[in-house]
């Protein structure tokens, strides 16, 4: 008698894996610049964030402020817990470039919302490590056009400052981008996240345009300095709902996986 095919551990109501992933990260606190809220993609983020019942806090200037506690624990508690909604300034339209990840580096948001122990965010960004999200981003995604190289693959990463799936359900930004180079010949997007809420990607038009990476780890080095994240399995089959073809009901993405940073644990070939 011939063996029954397996299910998919996709499709399979009830499967474990699904109850391992992340929490959407909520903010306790949403602040927004006015001169973000002039941006129509700011106004959307406002929709999004007051339809999750989110507060919200429309400050007076277009500058941050009362994010200091009484010490530094303190004030990374509430940075972290902190969405500020602003315009991107001038010099972020200047891209720099970002051997051997992709051609050039474009920023949608500065600042994290999960709590990595190695996280090299905490000397690279100035401040308080608030997640700032950059209301004008279709301007910013308009600017990458005169980036672009004519007759040889362009590509462009957007996760070097923050992970985009962690704050997608928050700002859409993510998808924002997709479309933008889904319509760009000759161009690819690139993202890397540790997140696995990806089900927002998997209709949008990428047209084999956006590469979508999971960083992946042992699980030991997961669960003990990846505060915040979703589990490696959990990742893993996010990562297979990206690749799946459509008609399977994933996204048809191109895909790959970053093994970082290596880390010194026992038993490491097992792990």
């Amino acid at each position: 008698m011939s063996a029954q095919p397996t299910q998919s551990p996709i499709s399979q109501p009830g499967n474990t894996t699904h109850r391992m992933t992340s929490r959407l990260w909520m903010p306790r606190q949403v602040l927004f610049t006015p001169d973000a809220l002039e941006e129509p993609f700011g106004q959307q983020i406002y929709t999004r964030v007051t339809n999750l019942n989110l507060p919200v806090t429309i400050l007076k200037t277009n500058r941050l402020t009362g994010l200091r506690g009484e010490d530094d624990r303190q004030t990374y508690r509430n940075a972290k817990q902190t969405l500020a909604v602003v315009k991107a300034p001038p010099g972020t339209f200047r891209l720099q470039p970002i051997p051997p990840s992709a051609d050039w580096q474009m920023n949608l948001a500065e600042g994290c919302p999960a709590h990595c122990q190695y996280c090299y965010l905490a000397g690279s960004l100035q401040g308080p490590p608030v997640t700032r999200v950059f209301a004008n981003l279709p301007q910013m995604l308009s600017n990458t056009v005169a980036y672009e190289q004519t007759g040889k693959m362009t590509t462009f990463e957007v996760s070097c400052y923050t992970d985009v799936i962690g704050i997608e359900h928050l700002t859409g930004g993510l998808a924002e981008c997709i479309r933008h180079f889904g319509n760009r010949p000759d161009t690819q997007l690139r993202f890397v996240t540790k997140y696995d809420q990806v089900d927002s990607l998997l209709g949008l038009p990428h047209n084999g345009r956006t590469r979508a990476r999971v960083s992946l780890n042992a699980d030991s080095v997961a669960r003990r300095l990846e505060g915040g994240t979703a589990s490696i399995e959990a990742r893993l089959m996010a990562l297979r709902k990206l690749a799946m073809p459509p008609e399977q009901g994933g996204g048809g993405y191109p895909v790959g996986v970053v093994l970082a940073p290596i880390m010194p644990v026992d038993n490491w070939r097992e792990q």
